[in-house]
């Protein structure tokens, strides 16, 4: 099985078995978990997920999010000896995001951004992007793609659940990343609309590694 799969299975394991009773933990480097059910924006400096729009986001619903984050280093076999049994392990960065009690039917863009979220939409900044775009907002193909991004757009279930996964061959830089953003519309890739995906709904905070 691979990497990417072993965590997804985990994850989604995860989300469905802990998401009654909210709660957020950075577990040790190099997984990082949160859980949380959204809050009105007005108390975004305590709440560690918000919604801006409570027609697609109602407070009731709650997201599960999980970053797995690999160094590139390579890897002992069980007897701890090098050589026999050793395997590469690449550098990249896996985060999976699960969501309930959206709005039905509903396709959303998702995307890791750089700042906390606030009370205000704009608070969590533009895109995390592992190339940054020297043209701020950022609307070219060049940067403004799901390997330069992280993208995690769903659409929504008639139950108002959805779920996603990305994995890009980088790791965040150290304080850089620090929250997923929902949006309104599914994620534009066309020149002048990359990465655009309409107003922002919901933030949740992530302690990114």
């Amino acid at each position: 099985m691979s990497l990417v799969k072993a965590v997804t299975a985990a994850v989604a394991m995860g989300a469905s078995m802990a998401i009654a009773t909210p709660a957020v933990a950075a577990p040790p480097h190099p997984f990082v978990f949160v859980h949380d059910r959204f809050q009105p924006a007005a108390q975004a400096k305590s709440a560690g997920a918000v919604t801006y729009d409570k027609s697609l986001v109602p407070t009731s619903a709650s997201v599960f999010i999980a970053e797995a984050r690999v160094g590139g280093k390579g890897m002992k076999n069980r007897e701890g000896a090098q050589g026999h049994g050793q395997y590469k392990m690449h550098k990249g960065t896996f985060v999976f995001i699960s969501l309930r009690g959206l709005a039905a039917d509903h396709h959303f863009g998702i995307h890791v951004h750089t700042k906390p979220c606030g009370t205000k939409p704009d608070s969590s900044g533009p895109h995390y992007q592992n190339k940054p775009d020297p043209k701020q907002p950022s609307t070219n193909p060049k940067y403004a793609n799901p390997h330069n991004e992280v993208w995690l757009d769903i659409t929504t279930k008639s139950n108002g659940k959805g779920w996603a996964k990305s994995w890009v061959k980088w790791n965040f830089r150290s304080g850089e990343a620090h929250s997923v953003v929902i949006h309104k519309h599914a994620t534009g890739t066309t020149s002048g609309k990359a990465g655009q995906a309409g107003a922002r709904v919901a933030c949740v905070n992530v302690p990114f590694k």
